[in-house]
């Protein structure tokens, strides 16, 4: 009898820990379901006003509204690709505390556009999302776009480091890409 008390008692003790320790385990994602999931873009897009100046964008939005943002003179070449009004803009926006529109990154988009060549790819970036580039290679680009202020092609996605009228230079986790412009 004290046996079986004393397995009866065990046997709740260790329920009790098991039930006191109630940790949900994180949910398992299907890959289909997180191929699936996409991130927000917040790039703002449009085009450079005439009201543009060295360090403030006029930038006509897509909807037709226009804004004036404040380009951020603490970074360096904040604006890729520099501004010239009617060219396609991409902008990165927030508000600072005394309500001005900021931007951290603005990307030309007009500049971006063309044929870019390097020692092992060549690609051609065209309106509307399409990338033309060498079907011999392993993995070519198809498509473009950007999305919160990077570039993203096909599966790849940069940060536009620097952007010139003859250069672009492209940075991942893998290291910086270096593209010349092919006239």
């Amino acid at each position: 009898m004290k046996r079986g008390t004393f397995y009866l008692c065990l046997v709740l003790f260790m329920m009790g820990i098991t039930a006191c320790n109630d940790k949900k385990s994180a949910p398992v994602l299907d890959s289909d379901m997180t191929d699936s999931i996409e991130v927000v873009d917040t790039t703002l897009y449009g085009r450079c006003g005439d009201g543009s100046a060295m360090h403030t964008l006029e930038l006509i939005t897509d909807e037709n509204d226009t804004l004036i943002i404040m380009v951020n003179t603490d970074s360096v070449m904040s604006v890729r690709g520099g501004m010239a009004v009617g060219d396609r803009m991409a902008a990165i926006v927030y508000k600072d505390e005394d309500d001005v529109m900021r931007s951290n990154m603005v990307v030309n988009l007009t500049t971006l556009l063309g044929k870019w060549v390097a020692l092992d790819r060549s690609f051609e970036i065209l309106e509307g999302g399409i990338v033309e580039g060498d079907t011999h290679e392993p993995h070519p680009y198809r498509e473009w776009k950007i999305n919160n202020g990077r570039l993203v092609l096909s599966t790849d996605t940069f940060s536009v480091y620097e952007l010139g009228v003859d250069s672009l230079l492209l940075e991942n986790d893998r290291g910086i890409y270096c593209y010349k412009r092919l006239r």
